[in-house]
């Protein structure tokens, strides 16, 4: 079971998430999950409770390292949610 402080951290990650399909620049969660061979089921699992345990953290990676998320935003909710 995660923790509250990691919960948060899971929450930005899928509000990321939204923000990137929003703006055209992925067409959908589906479209991530191939893109990083990532079990979907798992993953929208995930988006649902986010209490689980299943949340991976090299996702997060992807995020910051294909779509310019910033890493510190994720972690601590501080700053913009995007460095470029």
């Amino acid at each position: 079971m995660n923790n509250p402080e990691s919960i948060q951290i899971i929450k930005r990650f899928y509000q990321a998430l939204d923000v990137i399909v929003a703006s055209k620049r992925i067409r959908g969660k589906k479209t991530f999950t191939d893109m990083h061979n990532i079990n979907r089921r798992n993953f929208i699992q995930v988006s649902k409770v986010p209490e689980s345990d299943m949340f991976q953290l090299v996702w997060i990676t992807y995020l910051v390292k294909d779509f310019g998320v910033s890493a510190q935003w994720i972690i601590t909710g501080n700053g913009e949610m995007f460095t470029r």
